[in-house]
């Protein structure tokens, strides 16, 4: 019986099965669905991609308002458009969720003041969190308040400002929050930031509401605007051209 189960069990070793199919580089690649085609922008002449939304091409204000749905009255001039403090913020018309941002701006030469009033603005994403906007070439302040923060939650992890005068580039990759029923965060937002050519905020998670007084508040929201802010500081106001943004 013994020698039995032993030659079975010789017999069962010997039985060959079939080897795996060798791998060829065509299993592991997929022709579709093809990305559409995008026309990158000129930087030369400042052109956007072709598929983004121009808000704000030097020409007018026909894509923002005033928050009472007025026509947004920033002065304009030389293709450049200049914060009036006396009209108040301005917002886009269009809504939007997760996105790419372009935006220029620049701290006019010869400002005073310092701290939070020098050049102090701010672009807000959806209408609720506050990339800052601020002078922060030799004029120091909190750090989580400088520019490029998250305003009031997270410093940038450099200061890349240029000179009063001279143009300070924003692009903004900003994905949205998702919302449970009861109104938490299912998913938070999250940002990065780069200012001419450099990082300042890595996939920063956004912790809620940007306060100036208090901590970040959950607000469940949908779409909501782009909003350029009219700071009440004292200083000179700044300045805003180039402005594009691509919905993601």
């Amino acid at each position: 019986m013994a020698l039995v189960l032993t030659a079975a069990a010789a017999q069962a070793q010997e039985k060959k099965y079939p080897e795996p199919m060798p791998m060829k580089p065509e299993m592991s690649e997929y022709w579709t669905p093809q990305p559409r085609i995008v026309t990158p922008g000129n930087m030369a002449t400042q052109s956007a991609p072709s598929d983004a939304i121009i808000l704000f091409d030097g020409k007018d204000l026909s894509a923002w308002q005033h928050y009472n749905g007025d026509p947004a009255q920033w002065p304009i001039k030389n293709g450049v458009v200049t914060v009036d403090k006396s009209k108040g913020d301005i917002r886009t018309r269009e809504e939007f969720g997760s996105f790419q941002l372009h935006i220029e701006w620049m701290i006019p030469k010869g400002i005073e003041g310092e701290s939070q009033s020098r050049g102090n603005s701010g672009v807000f994403l959806q209408g609720k969190y506050e990339v800052q906007v601020l002078d922060s070439y030799e004029n120091e302040t909190y750090v989580n308040g400088m520019a490029g923060s998250i305003y009031k939650q997270t410093p940038p992890l450099v200061n890349v400002m240029r000179k009063p005068g001279e143009w300070n580039v924003y692009d903004i990759i900003y994905s949205a929050p998702v919302f449970n029923e009861d109104g938490t965060y299912r998913f938070r937002p999250y940002v990065t930031v780069i200012q001419n050519g450099v990082v300042l905020q890595n996939h920063t998670e956004i912790l809620g509401t940007t306060e100036w007084i208090g901590f970040p508040r959950t607000e469940k929201h949908g779409d909501g605007p782009i909003i350029l802010q009219s700071h009440g500081d004292p200083s000179a106001p700044i300045s805003f051209r180039n402005i594009w943004i691509r919905r993601l």
